[in-house]
């Protein structure tokens, strides 16, 4: 753990994520207006950043700010939903897959096939349009939607996992004693699974705020629930980014935000891989760091390079 801790990727990632969730918990109530009021309506033109509103304002003179703060509690919420709802369902899939094999490993492997290679985005749309945009959304629906199009990959890798796993030692004799399976899954299995089962997570959160974002950009999402993707949906509706005075500061919050969101996530899940993963570790460290390792400046072909550790440098 203090190792992990020490990582820039898993520093950086986890100081991002933890500003993003911050602001999606305090910033309804740090927002100095509501997203919905205009400042004026004889103006008709996005006005850009001052002292009265801090990133200017939308055509129909509404604060940005207030929306992208307001709208930073949606969209994380339901990347959360989407990623907790997915990796549960993944777990359970998975892990009872590659452990039961026979005809159970056949069903789930068949069925998380089938939702590989769906068309996830388009899939969507048809539900949403079904559903229809009328009222105000539930954003812990539209998350455990978007959960059933984006767990079926984490399945699939821990079943991966699962497989290697099930005939260990370990494995044999709490099955010659007696336990049962599930408390094999649980409790045997299931705790030396949690790396891949976090950058599982940390996936699935991406493939939520993505997902959400593209809908709600594409106006699949009612387009009165603020979120960063309605924010770029009205910038493009009032072609923000092609008008001869680029009104940059319509469009740029919500997709930096987006994209800082989604890299600081991205960053925690290498870093996860980094630790558990020697190859990677080592291909992580500078030349410098090698040497100071002991490590060859070029692996032999077939040979992984493993950084020694404290007792085996003793």
């Amino acid at each position: 753990m203090p190792r992990l801790l020490r990582s820039p990727k898993i520093l950086t990632g986890l100081f991002l994520s933890v500003v993003f969730a911050v602001l999606a918990i305090a910033g309804p109530f740090l927002a100095p207006y509501s997203p919905d009021s205009h400042a004026s309506t004889t103006i008709g033109i996005a006005q850009p950043p001052s002292a009265a509103h801090l990133l200017g304002t939308t055509q129909t003179q509404q604060d940005v700010l207030s929306q992208l703060l307001v709208g930073g509690r949606s969209t994380v919420l339901v990347a959360l939903v989407a990623g907790v709802v997915a990796t549960v369902l993944a777990v359970g899939f998975g892990v009872a897959a590659g452990y039961l094999g026979g005809w159970a490993d056949d069903l789930l492997s068949m069925l998380a096939n089938i939702f590989l290679v769906l068309p996830a985005l388009p899939l969507l749309i048809v539900i949403f349009g079904l559903l229809g945009k009328g009222g105000s959304p539930n954003d812990l629906l539209i998350g455990f939607i978007i959960s059933a199009t984006g767990w079926a990959f984490g399945a699939r890798q821990l079943r991966a996992e699962t497989l290697s796993m099930r005939s260990l030692d370990y494995v044999d004799s709490a099955r010659i004693i007696g336990e049962r399976r599930w408390r094999i899954m649980a409790f045997e299995i299931l705790p030396n699974l949690i790396p891949v089962v976090a950058t599982s997570f940390l996936f699935t959160v991406i493939y939520g705020v993505g997902t959400y974002t593209a809908l709600s950009f594409l106006g699949v999402i009612n387009t009165s629930h603020w979120s960063w993707g309605t924010m770029l949906y009205w910038a493009q509706n009032a072609q923000a980014a092609q008008d001869v005075h680029l009104e940059w500061w319509w469009f740029l919050p919500p997709g930096l935000a987006v994209g800082l969101f989604g890299t600081g996530l991205a960053l925690l899940n290498f870093g996860i891989d980094e630790y558990v993963n020697p190859r990677l570790r080592s291909a992580g460290l500078t030349g410098r760091r090698a040497r100071r390792a002991g490590l060859p400046r070029r692996s032999r072909i077939g040979m992984t390079p493993v950084l020694p550790t404290q007792g085996a440098a003793r």
